[in-house]
Formats: structure tokens, C-alpha cells, sequence
């Protein structure tokens, strides 16, 4: 099936008072892990690659969005492709030409006033090509070095001044999530939640997903949420599969053997995730 947009996807599950699942893309095997996750639980998914992961690839940007891309249109799932935690203004300006609707722009690191006018200029540029725009305000900890430090959770009058500000069209907050959790035991503030959702006009985004309960995050959907971003609970799906089939078949070499029950991991997980967030508890 075509790529959809980002847009489409996050209007229609708000409509329905749900949540859409965004999943982050390493390698082709989390795409197609992904794909077939969203067509196991009938729902659709956005396909997200992190500008961590395009470095992962050499910096280049093209391949893996083709790869991601490819997948995505033998899918019979409705699935959309986002550029996501986007620091480096040349890696924005990649995003349309390689198929991406949706980014998310994260100018966390700037004091408040420069990530103000940062962000607008980036809103400015996607909106001149249809691009829907989300961005961040808050600090999700975790993942020491990147984006994210420990810091305040969003507060709801700033929000609003910063969309305002901005015209993004997706904020993402800081509402208890930690990015890289390996445990779902993280505890949201949902009262927060509902009052970032009565601040703001626009969809709100979760963080660092994977260490959420589903009974949080099936609350955080009742409370707002619009799309739930995961990362982590497919790295632990894969990489304790492989870690699983290597140690029980030492002698193997072939990586396919083992990136077989990886992917297949990862499936099962996706699948999860989109069945907890596909309608309002």
C-alpha cells in the first residue's frame, strides 16, 4: 500500500479517541517487523527514523529511508514515514524528497527562546511542503548525550505560548517517561496529561513508550495522548531473540538463522502496542 501522511493517521485516531503507535526503524528487519506487526493488529503504524539512526547508517539519509519506504508499500497496512528527533537542519531539509510527511523537529537543547524561534523557522519550511511538524517541550530523561537530559515536565501554560508561538502541529511532553527504560515501570502524571490536552489545541506525543505499563499507557490515551512513541521494546524483542538462538546454536554464522525469531520478536511486540493503544479504555 502507498505511504499515508502522518497527519491522516494522528486526525483519524484522535477522532476516535485512540492513539497511534510510532516505531522506531534501525534496520530493515524492525521495518518489516513493523509492517507486520500493523497488519497482524489491523491497525496502522508510522514508520520512524531517528537522526541517531541515520548516523548509525553512515549520515546518509537515502538508503534506509528507501528501505523503510519499500516495505512500507508491500504492506497491506496503513503505514506512514516520519524523520524523527531531527537536530540538524540539513537532515530536515532531506525529509521531503525522500517520501517523509511528517517530522519531528527537537530544538530542546537551545534556551527557550531560541528553541522558540528554531522551531518556527523549521514549522515554516515543513508547512511549505505539506510536512506536519511535532516538537518538544520538557525533557524526557534518559539516553545520556542526546537530546534528552533530566529536566521539568512540560508545564501547561508554557505550552500553550509555545504552540502559539511556533504553529507546530504535534507537541510532544515531559509527563514521567524515560527514554531507553529496558522495564515497564515507569509511572505517568495523568492529571498532567489532561491538562497539557485542555491547554493546547494540538495532538500531544509520548516519549520513551517502552518502559510505560499498558495500564498507564491505555490511561495516558484516555487522558490525551495521541501518538505513543516506541524504540526500546524493539531493540530488547531483537536483541534478546538473537542473544536466545546464538546461545542455544553457537556454531551458527548465517545471519539470517537468527535474525528469523528476531524479527519475529519484534512482530509480536509491535502488535502488542498498537492492540493497548487502539482505542480509548
Amino acid at each position: 500500500m502507498p505511504l499515508v501522511r502522518t497527519a491522516d493517521l494522528i486526525t483519524e485516531a484522535r477522532s476516535e479517541g485512540a492513539a497511534v503507535c510510532a516505531f522506531n526503524v534501525i534496520t530493515v528487519e524492525h521495518a518489516e517487523a513493523i509492517a507486520a506487526g500493523a497488519e497482524a493488529a489491523g491497525r496502522p503504524a508510522v514508520l520512524q527514523i531517528s537522526e541517531n539512526a541515520v548516523k548509525f547508517h553512515g549520515g546518509r539519509l537515502g538508503p534506509i529511508a528507501a528501505a523503510t519506504a519499500a516495505v512500507a508499500a508491500a504492506s497491506t497496512a496503513r503505514l506512514s514515514l516520519h524523520l524523527d528527533h531531527v537536530e540538524d537542519e540539513a537532515l530536515l531539509r532531506q525529509a521531503h524528497a525522500h517520501g517523509f510527511t511528517s517530522v519531528m523537529f527537537d530544538a530542546s537543547k537551545l534556551p527557550y527562546g531560541d528553541n522558540v524561534k528554531a522551531t518556527a523557522e523549521a514549522v515554516r519550511w515543513g508547512h511549505e511542503r505539506d510536512i506536519w511538524v511535532e516538537a518538544e517541550l520538557g525533557r524526557v530523561g534518559g539516553k545520556a548525550g542526546d537530546a534528552h537530559t533530566p529536566g521539568v515536565r512540560t508545564d501547561p501554560a508554557e505550552a500553550a505560548a509555545y504552540v502559539a508561538d511556533t504553529g507546530i502541529d504535534a507537541l510532544a511532553v515531559a509527563v514521567g517517561s524515560t527514554h531507553a527504560m529496558t522495564d515497564r515501570t515507569a509511572t505517568l502524571d495523568h492529571a498532567l496529561i489532561t491538562a497539557l490536552r485542555d491547554a493546547v489545541p494540538v495532538p500531544l506525543v509520548l516519549h520513551g513508550s517502552s518502559g510505560v505499563p499498558d495500564t498507564e499507557l491505555r490511561r495516558a490515551v484516555a487522558a490525551g495522548m495521541t501518538k505513543i512513541n516506541v524504540g526500546t521494546a524493539l531493540n530488547k524483542a531483537f536483541t534478546g531473540a538473537v542473544r536466545a538462538f546464538l546461545e542455544a546454536h553457537p556454531s551458527t554464522t548465517d545471519p539470517r538463522k537468527y535474525l528469523t525469531p528476531a524479527r519475529a520478536a519484534m512482530t509480536e511486540t509491535v502488535t502488542g502496542f498498537l492492540r493497548t493503544v487502539s482505542r480509548r479504555w
